[in-house]
């Protein structure tokens, strides 16, 4: 009894979902933002171009399903690191990480000591 119960209580712990995992809307970024699927890929945390809009609406960009964000791991008490942030209107990528509060996301992509930020919004 005791080990289907230790087998039961892993198994739960595995499947529970990384409190940044969801959908998170970017601010904007020369005139377009995104909705932003964050999920586990493989041990780490990525972000991924769901929708895309401008100021006349939603429109399909040519990078929807593109990463925007990979290597995120978490690192405890909110905070993710040691990842990468694809900037579309630059493409480049930069070193990122981002802190979760609640309903906030704080991403930074940066070069050296100069850092970008921005702050996503959880999409409900």
């Amino acid at each position: 009894m005791k080990t289907a119960l230790a087998a039961l209580v892993l198994t739960a712990g595995g499947a529970l979902a990384d409190p940044v995992e969801g959908m998170w809307q970017t601010q904007v970024d020369d005139g377009a933002y995104a909705i932003v699927q964050i999920a586990p890929c493989g041990a780490e945390i990525c972000g991924t171009i769901a929708r895309t809009f401008r100021s006349g609406g939603e429109y399909k960009s040519d990078n929807l399903g593109r990463k925007l964000v990979w290597d995120m791991v978490a690192k405890g008490g909110g905070a993710y690191g040691n990842g990468k942030i694809w900037q579309p209107s630059t493409d480049k990528v930069y070193r990122s990480k981002m802190m979760l509060s609640g309903d906030t996301l704080a991403v930074s992509g940066c070069v050296g000591p100069i850092c970008k930020k921005q702050t996503w919004t959880r999409v409900k």
